[in-house]
C-alpha cells in the first residue's frame, strides 16, 4: 500500500470537522479535563447524555499525573473505592481506609473508559466566554489555546449546551468569567467567588460534596472548582473527592 500525504491530511481534517460540528449542540459541556470533569463525563455519557469536554492543555488529567510532588501515586479514601472498582483501576489497600493507585494507570483508565462510554473530548481548546440568554448560561465561547497564549486577535466560535460544568480546578475559570462579565451574581454568600482556603484534607474532602452544585443558572461546579467558588480548603494529593464530586454533579444534572 502506497501512503499518500494529502489523503492522510484530508482524513484528519474531515474527521475532526465532523466531530466538532456534531458537538456544537449538546446536552452538557464540561470545561476542564481533570479527574472530576472526566468522571462527570463518564457518568453523564453512561446515562445517555450527549456530553463534550474541552481541555485547554495538550493532555488531560489535571494534577493527577504527578500524584504528590511528582511522586506518581494517588491516594483515595474508602468512599471512592466503588468508583475505582467500576473503572477497573487497581488499588493497594493501605492503612485504615486508604487506597493507593498508580497515577498513570488512573488517569489513562478514567479517560479511556469515559471516551468509550461516549464522552467526547477536545483538547487544546480554551473557553474565553460564555453565552447567557435570559440570565441562563446556554453555551460556551471557544478558541484555540495557542491563539490565546499568543495573544492573537482571532475571533472565537460558539457551541450551545443545555448546561455547563466548571471543572477547571483551583482557577474556577468559568465562574470567574461569569463574575467578570455580569457582576457578582453567583449562588454564594457574596455573589462573588469566595476563594479556596489553605490545605486541610479532612475538611476539604467533606466540603467538596456540599459545594458540588449549581452556582449560576445553567452552570454547575465540581471538583476543586467547587471549593474555590464556595470558599473551602484545598485538599492536596488525595483524589477521592474529585471522583465522588464528578459522579454527584452527573446525578444532579441527570
Amino acid at each position: 500500500m502506497k501512503l499518500d500525504d494529502v489523503t492522510i491530511s484530508k482524513m484528519i481534517v474531515e474527521g475532526f470537522t465532523k466531530d466538532f460540528l456534531d458537538y456544537m449542540e449538546c446536552d452538557v459541556a464540561i470545561v476542564g479535563g481533570g479527574p472530576a470533569g472526566m468522571t462527570a463525563g463518564y457518568y453523564l455519557a453512561k446515562k445517555g447524555k450527549k456530553v463534550v469536554l474541552f481541555e485547554r492543555k495538550l493532555s488531560i488529567g489535571g494534577g493527577m499525573w504527578g500524584g504528590g510532588m511528582m511522586f506518581n501515586k494517588c491516594v483515595f479514601q474508602d468512599a471512592a473505592k466503588g468508583i475505582l472498582d467500576e473503572f477497573s483501576i487497581r488499588t493497594t489497600k493501605s492503612s485504615d481506609g486508604y487506597y493507593v493507585t498508580d497515577s498513570i494507570e488512573t488517569v489513562s483508565t478514567i479517560c479511556s473508559k469515559a471516551v468509550q462510554k461516549g464522552l467526547k473530548i477536545f483538547n487544546l481548546i480554551s473557553v474565553e466566554d460564555v453565552m447567557i440568554r435570559k440570565e441562563n448560561i446556554t453555551g460556551l465561547v471557544l478558541n484555540w489555546t495557542s491563539v490565546m497564549l499568543a495573544g492573537l486577535h482571532v475571533d472565537p466560535l460558539t457551541i450551545r449546551s443545555k448546561c455547563v460544568i466548571d471543572a477547571t480546578g483551583h482557577a474556577a475559570e468559568v465562574a470567574k468569567i461569569v463574575v467578570r462579565k455580569i457582576g457578582k451574581k453567583l449562588n454564594t454568600t457574596t455573589g462573588d467567588i469566595l476563594g479556596e482556603k489553605p490545605m486541610w484534607a479532612d475538611i476539604g474532602e467533606k466540603s467538596i460534596l456540599k459545594n458540588t452544585k449549581k452556582c449560576y443558572p445553567g452552570l454547575y461546579v465540581c471538583g476543586m472548582a467547587s471549593n474555590a467558588v464556595f470558599g473551602a480548603p484545598r485538599m492536596g494529593p488525595i483524589f477521592g473527592g474529585m471522583l465522588i464530586s464528578g459522579k454527584k454533579v452527573s446525578e444532579m444534572i441527570s
